[in-house]
This record gives C-alpha cells, structure tokens and sequence, in this order.
C-alpha cells in the first residue's frame, strides 16, 4: 500500500522549499522562500512549533505545522493547533492524512496536549469528511479574524 511507504519524521530547515511548494499547491498560497525561510529560523528552537512532513521516496507529499499551547487555565490545559494540513493532490484518498493524523496524536500525546484542534477553509470539503472520520468534531463556534 502506498501509506506504508510514506516516511513522518519532523522537518528541518532543509525541508522549506518542498514544504513552501506543497503548501503553496494544496492552500493557492503565495509563500515566498525568504518568508519562510526568515520565519523559521526565528522558531526552530521553539519546541512548542513542530512541522511535520511525509516523505514518499525522499520527496515531501504531505504536510502539518503543529503548535503546542500550554495554558494556566485548567479545562484548556495543554491543547494543540493544527494548520496547513495537506497531502499533495494527486496522492490523495489512498490513507495518507490519516497515517499523518496518526502521528500528529502521537506527538500531542507526548507533549500532554488534552485536545487537537484545526480549522479548514470552506472550500476544502474532501478535507473535512477527512476530519470527521478520525474523530475530529465540528465545534459550535465561529472563528473570526482581524488584519492588523
């Protein structure tokens, strides 16, 4: 099965511009190196910033950034976010996300997190049928943001 020849492991500064392409093929972003290569050296130390990769014979065909936030307030506890979760297009519905997920809970687990959490953009239904079938729940909120 081609999940099974899928490699997780978390990303290191030479991984940028197979994730910056993925990302920018899976989410019709714009990212530049320079951005993301700026922005990463300012977070790699930070163990609460973890980019995951998947790599199918050595090249990067799936993707999450995962932020760990510990909190002082006890029913939040330890929580994890989840964004720009993505599997390259043509490598989709064969259990890749899934296997991801797999790993992302592992290492929420080992860093005490009490919840996941992600948000994904409305036109990405196949992503959130994804979602809901690892046991994601659609939360009764509304997110909402603010250019500054």
């Amino acid at each position: 099965m081609l999940n099974e020849d899928v490699i997780f492991r978390q990303a290191t500064i030479d991984d940028l511009e197979g994730i910056i392409k993925l990302c920018n093929e899976c989410f019709e972003e714009n990212t530049s190196m320079e951005y993301a290569t700026r922005i990463y050296k300012e977070s790699m130390n930070d163990k609460n910033q973890i980019y995951l990769v998947g790599l199918l014979d050595d090249k990067i065909i799936a993707h999450v950034k995962i932020t760990i936030i510990p909190t002082i307030y006890e029913n939040m506890n330890t929580y994890a976010i989840l964004n720009h979760v993505c599997v390259k297009p043509e490598l989709r519905r064969h259990n890749i996300a899934t296997k991801m997920l797999d790993e992302v809970t592992k290492i929420c687990k080992e860093n005490k997190c009490k919840k996941m959490e992600l948000w994904s953009m409305n036109f990405r239904q196949p992503a959130h049928a994804c979602y809901i079938n690892y046991g994601f729940g659609v939360d009764d909120a509304k997110f909402f943001s603010k250019e500054i």
